[in-house]
């Protein structure tokens, strides 16, 4: 037997144990284990064979190290059907989680049992797939096609009692996972219970597959595997047999696992993982954090003090004036009262965070025992230092200082203070409670354990941490500054905002780039012109129709127009404001242009351009240490599609020599904004791509 797959005999049971921590993934010596294990319960008499996980889990899904390599024998989907075929009644007993391929072998036996703890799911969508081990078929002939449907497509992990309800799992019973699964096979042998294989069941009842698939191709806008794996599901409903339905899912898979998209998703899962394993924090303790201040209580402080309440730290919150302090409290308390509302946290927790756990103040000598302070104040350098100044005065020791800002230097802020090695920017993205991103800013006297406490807390938030050099906007306000900048000037040249906003969401973007300007207040983005507006070069091009629909107070959302009208108030839809397209028609002419048709491939083509072009700067300027930093902000800040895995890793599919061609083309228009990369340059003349600075880092 194979050291994977332990093999003992109870009776007339045979036992496997899987044993291959830390969450015993389906690799090869697995899978040859389960194969001589059930042959050899066949071959020594045998009545039953009973499956189950030793530690914490049974099988959490495929082995990640065997991801991008050429697959071995035996193959998942030949090892299920084989389990299922056996003349023996095999029983899975499941605990911790049975996802992707582990709950495909728990479908292959003939009856399941599970702990109350139990999760499952077939999660293969998100890696680009669909389950190709027979989930598809043997999911919808026991949950029926729509239950089938909603957990395929959605990739979302169940409980084991909507399991129990859904008819995947036979018994809920508490107990180690040897003990109740030996009970359950014995009665089912007690009681001469009949092999019972999934795949032999009825075909499941027909839905309009078609209105299905438009829908999930709608909802997961423009991401395929949900939609594929309708057709897969649709199989089960119409193929001739079982091993039809079973032949056309593992077609489907191979057409998944051969797209862009699937690479882009397997990038995905991989730089999640890798971004915040840095060389530099190796062997580097970070302070202890279980206290923290935050410096203002509008909408990014209040989101971070919710993030911070949620993840278990005491929060200290400093305002201006009573009223202030009581308006901040409100949005804290309103953000909770969601979380409330959803089920993540109960009535008692809602009370204690929002009680003893919070402290809201006008004076800085409250901050006194706090270890980290975040700065959340208005973004201007006077302001911010003369914050730091009061938190130099009032932090102890060793507390580390924080700034929340977008943009500005932190080296300047840091010298407010007599302890800029205890400085650091710590950027959060509004909401700050819900949005998963930090960008790690590190200043030139930043001490390495205050980086590590930097990425231990956003750890510990629950937040997709990605360290960032020192530049204007650090690592993804850069860039969007630039690909926003593309999307002006190919309206100023004759596109309508709207051409824009609809082609990068049929890209997957969740908003384009002006409703998304509506949305954050079009005077932000407004207040941030006019500060570069001394230093801009004046070689570069300045579209004006922006800033004249916010010199005629219209900001958005915020007032009801902006780039749309919002006639339903700030949350409703909005529908295009018709005086945007004369401002635009105004500064065409006041700068002298002849407006021309674009067609969406080229709208999309400059927007990608633009934002590939100047990620590779901050690439090659340090800004970001790895492609795949660049990657990590754009999905978890930006809402770049996750299924192309970042703006660098869709850059490769595409590739870099035809992007480089695009740019020098569009450069003989205007050779200052569309200026190549030099590292972008240097990759296309070595032949190399962005995904090989990966693996060199």
């Amino acid at each position: 037997m194979s050291e994977a797959i332990a093999y003992e005999r109870v009776g007339d049971i045979a036992v496997l144990k899987a044993q291959n921590p830390p969450v015993n993934a389906l690799g090869l010596d697995v899978r040859k284990g389960l194969l001589d294990g059930i042959g050899r319960a066949e071959k020594e008499g045998a009545k039953a064979v009973l499956i189950y996980g030793e530690g914490r889990t049974y099988f959490a899904g495929a082995d990640i190290r065997e991801f991008g390599k050429p697959p071995q024998e035996p193959y998942l989907p030949g090892l299920c059907s084989r389990i299922e075929a056996s003349p023996l009644i095999v029983v899975s007993a499941m605990h911790g989680t049975a996802l992707g391929g582990g709950l495909e072998v728990a479908l292959s036996s003939h009856y399941r049992i599970a702990v109350p703890s139990a999760r499952m799911g077939l999660p293969e969508v998100n890696l680009g797939i669909l389950p190709g081990a027979g989930g598809t078929q043997r999911l919808p002939r026991l949950a029926g096609t729509e239950a089938a449907l909603e957990m395929i497509t959605t990739g979302r992990h169940i409980g084991a009692a909507e399991a129990l309800d859904k008819g995947i799992i036979d018994r809920i019973e508490d107990g180690e996972p040897r003990e109740i699964g030996l009970t359950y096979t014995q009665e089912l042998l007690d009681a001469a219970a009949p092999r019972r294989a999934v795949g032999e069941m009825a075909a499941p009842e027909p839905v309009d597959f078609d209105a299905v698939y438009e829908a999930t191709l709608k909802k997961a806008r423009g991401q395929l595997s949900p939609a594929t794996a309708v057709r897969a599901v649709q199989a089960a409903v119409e193929a001739e047999s079982f091993e039809a339905g079973l032949k056309r899912e593992r077609a489907l898979f191979t057409e998944l696992m051969e797209s862009d998209q699937r690479q882009g998703l397997i990038h995905a899962f991989f730089a999640e993982r890798a971004v915040s394993k840095l060389p530099e924090l190796e062997g580097v303790e970070p302070r202890d954090v279980s206290a923290m201040g935050v410096i203002g209580g509008g909408t990014m402080g209040a989101g971070i003090a919710t993030a911070a309440l949620l993840a278990g730290l005491h929060v200290v919150l400093i305002e201006m004036s009573n009223e202030a302090v009581a308006a901040a409290r409100g949005r804290i308390e309103g953000n909770l009262q969601g979380a409330l509302k959803r089920g993540k946290i109960s009535q008692a927790q809602y009370e204690q965070l929002t009680g003893e756990a919070l402290t809201v103040a006008t004076d800085y000598a409250a901050l006194g025992q706090v270890d980290l302070v975040v700065e959340a104040v208005f973004e201007d350098m006077g302001v911010k230092r003369e914050v730091f100044g009061k938190l130099d005065a009032h932090c102890k020791p060793g507390a580390v200082l924080a700034t929340n800002t977008s943009y500005l230097d932190v080296d300047e802020i840091a010298a407010a203070t007599s302890r800029p090695q205890d400085v650091i920017g710590l950027h959060f993205f509004s909401p700050a409670h819900v949005m998963k991103l930090l960008e790690v800013v590190v200043a030139e006297k930043t001490a390495p354990e205050v980086l590590a406490t930097g990425f231990a807390l956003g750890k510990r938030l629950r937040k997709v941490a990605v360290r960032s050099g020192i530049c204007d906007g650090f690592i993804g306000n850069r860039i969007m500054n630039t690909y926003r900048k593309a999307a002006e000037y190919v309206v100023l040249d004759g596109a309508s905002p709207y051409q824009v906003d609809k082609v990068v969401t049929g890209f997957g973007f969740p908003m384009g780039p002006f409703s998304m300007g509506d949305l954050a207040g079009l005077d932000i983005n407004w207040a941030a012109r006019k500060r570069r507006a001394p230093t801009r070069d004046p070689r570069e091009r300045v579209p004006r129709f922006y800033e004249m629909l916010c010199e005629g107070g219209d900001f958005g959302r915020k007032t009801g127009k902006g780039f749309y009208v919002y006639e339903d108030g700030p949350r409703g839809g909005g529908v295009p404001n018709p005086q945007v397209a004369e401002l635009i028609a105004k500064d065409q002419e006041q700068q002298g242009i002849t407006p021309r048709a674009f067609p969406d491939a080229e709208v999309l083509r400059r927007y990608m351009c633009a934002m590939v072009n100047e990620a590779a700067k901050v690439v090659g300027e340090g800004i970001a240490r790895r492609p795949l930093d660049v990657d990590m902000v754009m999905l978890f800040g930006f809402g770049f599609p996750r299924f192309w895995g970042g703006p660098l890793k869709w850059a490769d599919l595409q590739g870099l020599d035809s992007i480089l061609a695009d740019i020098r083309a569009y450069a003989v228009e205007d050779d200052f904004f569309w200026q190549p990369a030099p590292l972008l340059e240097q990759l296309v003349a070595d032949g190399k791509s962005f995904d090989d600075l990966n693996k060199g880092a």
